[in-house]
């Protein structure tokens, strides 16, 4: 099994600041296995998916059209836009249209969306640079590496006070991912995250609504400014995450240094990293596919269901219970419409499928007030979601789906990600552009200057 990078042997006894330093600047190209940097670039390869599918986002277009109102120096691409924007306006842009319809990666060890927080800050400052594709996947799994540690860190009690990890938790990714691509000493990078962390806000309350995918954005853009202001001397502390009155003290009751510390599973946090194949909030996906299973498998109808009972862990009852959702947004975090939707066969990893027309489409509302969701205790598994399906007959039927399990086989994983790869992206670049964009995402490592692979993905 490949194993994270050596901590100094003092780490142990060391602030929680030092230690996320110390990882972030332990990882080198070198060091890499491979199976690693496979999944490095096969979040690459969904954010890139993502980003071409959410760029004609009503939330993308007022965005861009901002950016260009205000203005600014040219340096670097917008993903589906033949525009370029200032890395700080590329920053926020490409990370908010990566968010836009919720259809990217997930790791639980940050409590939140990782790549849509640590590329796309760093991709801007490296086309800018004219930096290697190498540099910047080694830059990209540091800072997957921070987000990590940081979410361990003041988890559960974080998200569970309403922030959005995505957004605050991943402004400290943003920075270690540029700070790396920098190639910043210890204290700089340190300074750096301090930066980040002094902007990092986000609330779990905007879900629903266009400030969700902006926490993104701004995830990326705090964390390249964090490094860009470093690097010319602007001071900070360097103990934001555990001082008094910083980041864990004011947003979160707990602080886990054993955990934050701990080796995750297959050596990388970015081995844990979990991709989504339906287009909605994630917590909703072990309705959607436990109650896939019995359609599948016990010829469930909607016409013979009486009611379906989701049991679920308690804090999905803050993140995706909208009881009943009236726009494409507030659809992707209602647990009740995705069970309706998921019975009645609609297709959930089509993002057109989320509109406002499905939200109140009287086949599914109908079936829909027939589901309730059950928020489960403490004990509850995160990742877990019970489904009970009570039929008129009176039979009852009952599946249980974790979505917290990465995927075992790499390679596969590696397919199914490039086939959602495809039906994203080449309704907007074409089918050869797509080909030519997946095969540089691939061949990363070879690449003299990213700004080759930027250009492919401009519209």
């Amino acid at each position: 099994m490949a194993t994270a990078p050596a901590l100094h042997p003092s780490t142990q006894g060391r602030a929680a600041t030092a230690a996320v330093v110390d990882r972030v600047r332990a990882i080198t190209a070198d060091g890499l296995p491979e199976p690693i940097r496979a999944v490095a670039k096969q979040c690459i390869l969904d954010w890139f998916a993502v980003t071409l599918a959410g760029a004609e986002e009503p939330l993308s277009k007022m965005l861009l059209d901002q950016a260009l109102e205000d203005g600014g120096n040219p340096l670097a691409s917008l993903v589906g836009h033949p525009q370029k924007v200032s890395t700080r306006q590329a920053a926020l842009i490409n990370g908010a249209m990566s968010h836009a319809l919720d259809y990217d990666d997930v790791n639980f060890s940050m409590g939140g969306h990782p790549t849509v927080a640590a590329l796309p800050g760093m991709l801007a400052l490296a086309e800018q640079r004219k930096a290697s594709g190498k540099d910047v996947l080694t830059a990209f799994i540091a800072g997957y590496e921070a987000l990590g540690m940081v979410g361990l860190l003041v988890a559960p009690g974080h998200y569970a006070r309403g922030f959005h990890a995505t957004a605050t938790v991943g402004s400290f990714g943003s920075a270690a991912a540029c700070a790396h691509l920098l190639g910043f000493d210890a204290e700089t990078t340190a300074r750096a995250l301090g930066i980040a962390g002094t902007q990092a806000a986000g609330l779990k309350s905007q879900f629903g609504t266009m400030c969700k995918p902006l926490h993104a954005g701004k995830a990326a853009e705090n964390g390249l400014i964090g490094a860009q202001l470093a690097a010319r001397g602007y001071t900070s502390r360097t103990d934001i995450l555990e001082c008094v009155q910083g980041f864990a003290a004011t947003q979160s009751p707990d602080f886990n240094m054993e955990r934050a510390l701990s080796t995750p599973e297959g050596g990388f946090h970015v081995r844990n990293n979990l991709f989504k194949y339906n287009a909605a909030c994630y917590g909703t996906h072990g309705a959607i596919e436990g109650l896939r299973t019995l359609v599948r498998e016990q010829g469930l109808k909607p016409d013979d269901i009486a009611s379906i009972r989701l049991k679920v862990e308690p804090g999905a009852d803050k993140m995706c219970n909208i009881r009943e959702p009236k726009t494409g947004l507030e659809a992707k975090f209602s647990l009740r419409f995705n069970a309706a939707l998921s019975v009645l066969g609609g297709d959930t990893a089509a993002p057109e499928t989320y509109s406002e027309a499905t939200a109140s489409d009287p086949k599914i509302v109908q079936l829909r007030d027939r589901v309730s969701v059950e928020p489960q205790g403490a004990d509850w598994g995160h990742s877990v979601t019970e489904s009970i399906v009570d039929l008129k007959t009176g039979k009852q039927l009952q599946v249980r789906h974790d979505t917290g399990i990465p995927a075992a086989d790499v390679a596969r994983q590696g397919e199914r990600v490039a086939a959602k790869f495809m039906s994203l992206v080449v309704p907007v670049l074409g089918e050869n552009r797509a080909k030519a964009l997946a095969a540089a995402v691939d061949g990363l490592e070879g690449l003299k200057d990213v700004g080759a692979l930027m250009e492919l993905a401009r519209a």
